[in-house]
């Protein structure tokens, strides 16, 4: 047999699987499975190693569901608006839509090396106009349903670019552009109402299959807390120990509400936790009264409280909370430690808080969706008319944002100029663009949308049109992407879907069935991988040098899939060496035979399926060598038992796998196989018969369950235990399967 030769192996098959269109899932077809990846940012730099993982462990996945015999939904597209585009366009004054066109096409390559299973046929580009009419128009129906709105907001503002700056761009409160010190400022925004979805997001975390890490995220930046508005004077302050307002010494206020109550600025600002390293405050002169004890307290505006939860003010009990002790302790504050404990609505109304807010939607950039609106000076905002999407991006000359700080689209008067659509009257368009979250929110949905639904004019009923797909396909059965997308992207698509549902445009109220997460793969040494480090692993020299079933099973088998691990060049050789062992076992496959030891075979099957599930990758592997070390020690391999190893192998290495199946003599592709399933093992791995020989027992063999009788009988005969009482030619043949064999001589 000639040698194992990965590059030849590779681009035979790949070109082979997408002649037949064999991974194409079908709409309306029975038993559907929609498995789905993150889909990626296409950077310049293409793939590195680390996205490999990720993309892998769902294409095993789907391979293995097909030959479960699903219908398997397995897609990809690109996220490709958004901030590194757009600052690579400022930088070079390339349009972004041919740097995205050129990132994508690269992408493509990369991923099709890789011999990943996707179905190409439901490719999408969040940055395609048929793609964003559609984006534009859930805009729409959010802004007519009172849940898209303008209003005056909080944002990142970087005083030297003079512009608005996502929470991703701000590094250690510094512009991630310049370095310049991030300053809060309030600006008009286009805002999501996602507030009035927090308790069923919060909720219906209960009937979703997330790793726990991944609902408690959730559910902490959703942030439900129950407990008691309480009037100290005017102000009012949420708590959710009432019981402790004995204690209070102090009340402690935001920097947002201290102005608004005496109209001075105190110089302080809110900060996180993680900045929050010293206690900061300035006492700001009034006093309120507790209502528990009568006492006046001193007011106090400090950076430790937020006007983003509860209402902005607290009652601080020194003596039952750290934050309060602390400040206390540094301002000389009273700290009541002995006070009788209050009834919980004693002095003020039960009520339920959350941290959650409403999503700021709107950037002052240009690489976004337009946002579908037109400000009329008579007729107010006026949504642009259904037969008028999609609002596309315009050609601009500069990148950059106006000396205002406005969108570059604000320096376009054709395009900002237009007729208002109610009262015909000169208007001007929204100049601001949706954030990158907008595209992700609903992907998946727009994966099963056939071509028609991407020509059609947008409508309700055009998109009604595409529900026959939503009904089959939905929701996604497994989910997998990074842990970095478990709080916000997860919260945005859950928050679409569930407004989608309640217009009943989306048959289920959550969009997806299980979501799982993996971790990443480092640079040597430990590092994250990164291009300004110059520690990136390019895949594409992996796979020229070792070959791309190589890749796959080394970043399977390099460890946990769910926990970060370091990448080592030094050990990639190894799963290419157990592939070069496996391409060598082919020599010794014959039509017949049996196994010595065919429990380590039934063993591997199950262990494999089972870990496939649990996403325990790196012992599925595991398990897979020691069963290829099994068959090297055979004389002979049986053609049925070596096929039932490269059944489980292929998910792994889909394309070794293929050409030894077709080498053995096997028909078809292997990947539309059926799974093989394991035989029942005994105790010990297998089962013992008794052996009866002129009607005595003369023995016991060990053989795996439901075995044929022509099988055990040459197991008799060759075995040398036996041999001895077989001294005529056997006459008769009685066999009880999986009890006893009963021979005549």
């Amino acid at each position: 047999m000639s040698k194992y030769d990965p590059a030849k192996i590779e681009k035979k098959w790949q070109k082979e699987w997408e002649k037949k269109k064999l991974y194409k899932a079908i709409d309306g077809k029975d038993k559907k499975y929609y498995a789905l990846m993150e889909f990626p940012y296409p950077s310049g730099e293409g793939l590195h190693a680390g996205h490999v993982r990720g993309y892998t462990a769902m294409d095993i996945i789907a391979r293995k569901r097909r030959t479960q015999g699903f219908n398997v939904m397995f897609p990809i597209g690109w996220d490709a608006f958004g901030l590194p585009t757009e600052n690579f366009a400022i930088k070079t004054g390339i349009a972004p839509d041919k740097v995205t066109k050129k990132n994508t096409d690269n992408f493509r390559k990369q991923f099709k090396s890789l011999g990943l299973s996707f179905d190409w046929s439901r490719e999408v580009n969040t940055t395609d106009p048929k793609y964003y009419k559609w984006t534009q128009w859930i805009f729409l129906q959010l802004l007519k349903h009172g849940l898209a709105y303008k209003a005056k907001a909080t944002i990142n503002w970087c005083p030297k670019d003079k512009i608005g700056l996502a929470n991703e761009e701000v590094v250690n409160g510094r512009c991630e552009r310049c370095g310049t010190p991030v300053e809060k400022r309030e600006k008009e925004q286009w805002m999501l109402a996602i507030t009035k979805y927090a308790e069923r997001l919060h909720k219906d975390l209960d009937d979703v299959d997330y790793p726990d890490r991944v609902k408690i995220q959730q559910r902490n930046w959703i942030g439900k807390s129950e407990g008691a508005e309480i009037n100290f004077g005017d102000i009012k302050v949420f708590t959710t120990r009432p019981d402790t307002i004995f204690g209070a010494t102090f009340v402690a206020i935001a920097p947002e509400i201290a102005k608004k109550l005496t109209g001075k600025d105190f110089g302080i600002k809110t900060e996180t936790e993680k900045e929050n390293k010293e206690k900061i405050g300035v006492d700001t002169g009034l006093k309120v009264k507790n209502p528990a004890n009568g006492e006046m307290l001193p007011v106090w505006v400090v950076n430790y409280v937020s006007v983003d939860y509860g209402t902005g003010a607290i009652m601080a009990v020194p003596a039952d909370d750290k934050r309060d002790e602390e400040f206390a302790k540094k301002f000389n504050l009273p700290i009541v430690k002995d006070y009788k404990p209050a009834g919980f609505e004693d002095f003020g109304k039960k009520v339920i808080r959350y941290k959650l807010r409403d999503w700021i939607f709107s950037r002052q950039r240009y690489w976004g969706e337009p946002i579908p609106v037109i400000h009329c000076p008579d007729c107010g905002i006026v949504p642009v008319p259904e037969k008028d999407l999609p609002v596309k991006l315009p050609k601009v000359k500069k990148y950059t944002y106006t000396e205002t700080g406005e969108s570059p689209l604000a320096s376009v008067p054709k395009w900002v100029n237009v007729k208002c659509p109610q009262c015909g009257g000169p208007a001007k368009r929204e100049t601001d663009t949706m954030p990158n979250w907008a595209g992700s929110s609903w992907y998946y949905l727009a994966y099963l949308f056939d071509k028609k639904g991407f020509k059609n004019p947008v409508s309700i009923g055009n998109w009604k049109l595409e529900i026959d797909n939503f009904k089959h396909f939905m929701p996604v059965d497994w989910y997998n992407g990074g842990m970095e997308h478990t709080t916000l992207h997860l919260l945005y698509s859950r928050f679409w879907n569930k407004f989608l549902y309640d217009q009943k445009l989306v048959p289920t109220s959550e969009p997806y069935k299980k979501r799982t997460s993996h971790g990443l793969i480092l640079a040597e040494g430990g590092a994250k991988m990164s291009k300004s480090k110059g520690n990136i692993i390019n895949p594409d020299e992996i796979v020229k040098t070792y070959g791309a079933d190589t890749l796959r099973l080394y970043e399977m088998f390099i460890g946990p899939f769910e926990q970060a691990v370091a990448w080592s060049s030094d050990s990639i050789i190894g799963p290419r060496r157990f592939l070069e062992r496996v391409f060598a076992l082919a020599e010794k496959v014959k039509p017949n035979g049996s196994l010595s030891n065919p429990d380590i075979l039934e063993k591997t099957i199950e262990k494999v399926s089972n870990d496939i599930e649990s996403m325990s990758f790196n012992t599925a592997i595991s398990q897979l060598m020691i069963c290829a070390n099994s068959f090297e020690k055979e004389k002979n391999i049986p053609q049925k038992d070596f096929a039932r190893f490269l059944a489980i192998l292929a998910p792994f290495a889909p394309h070794i796998a293929e050409e030894l199946w077709q080498k053995i003599g096997m028909k078809g592709s292997m990947h539309e196989a059926e799974w093989p399933t394991a035989q029942k093992l005994g105790a010990k791995g297998a089962i013992k018969i008794a052996v009866q020989i002129n009607g005595k027992v003369r023995g016991v063999i060990e053989t795996r369950v439901d075995e044929t009788e022509e099988k055990i009988r040459q197991m008799i005969e060759s075995s040398p235990k036996f041999k001895k009482y077989l001294t005529s030619p056997i006459k008769k043949i009685i066999y009880v399967p999986d009890r006893i064999v009963s021979i005549v001589v």
